[in-house]
């Protein structure tokens, strides 16, 4: 399938495509990681195997919050990208799926952790994974529009000068690209309501 392309309130674009996240050339890639930060699977594995060990031994840097606990559910942290395209490697942690009064919070906060971190870092672009898709069990569609709609949030809560103009989601499959898709028209069709509304 042929990405789409959005925009979104704060001016930033939005693509959405199906694709390997490994191999996107922007200033940083979004890692769905674990708290201990030492790899696993499904995209957090695929990245560390594209990164080489460097990336492991970077990750094992970060200092623990906790025993075990490198990066807290729904926060944040950066390290060099290595051997991939990517310059950096943002890793976040999305939740397991349990409801979506527990859950979407903390999604939420994965998402808006990386762009704020993304700005912090002065990076332009970065490319998501769909967090807590996979293993985690969060259903697609509540995944899609919890996602977009807390970029959205976290690039206006930034402000005019936010570094961050382009913002992906490479996703795995058809079905979960199908989702985002109808989470960006839906949320395109909000933004067009409230701009006519604002004139």
């Amino acid at each position: 399938m042929a990405p789409r392309t959005f925009q979104l309130r704060q001016g930033a674009k939005l693509v959405i495509k199906q694709g390997d996240i490994t191999i996107e050339d922007v200033d940083a890639i979004v890692n769905a990681a674990n708290e201990r930060m030492l790899g696993g699977g499904g995209v957090d594995g695929a990245i560390h195997r594209a990164a080489g060990p460097q990336l492991v031994r970077a990750c094992a840097q970060v200092p623990e919050v906790s025993p075990g606990v490198r990066c807290p559910t729904g926060e944040a942290r950066i390290t060099p990208g290595f051997h991939l395209p990517a310059r950096h490697v943002i890793h976040t942690v999305g939740p397991i799926y349990h409801s979506d009064k527990v859950s979407a919070p903390l999604l939420a906060s994965a998402y808006r952790s990386s762009v704020e971190l993304a700005a912090k870092e002065g990076l332009a672009s970065l490319s998501f994974p769909g967090i807590s898709t996979g293993v985690f069990g969060y259903p697609w569609d509540k995944a899609a529009q919890v996602a977009l709609s807390a970029v959205q949030e976290a690039l206006l809560a930034a402000g005019e000068g936010c570094s961050v103009r382009e913002v992906r989601f490479v996703l795995f499959g058809q079905p979960l690209f199908n989702e985002f898709v109808a989470a960006a028209e839906a949320l395109t069709a909000a933004n067009n309501d409230a701009s006519s509304k604002e004139l």
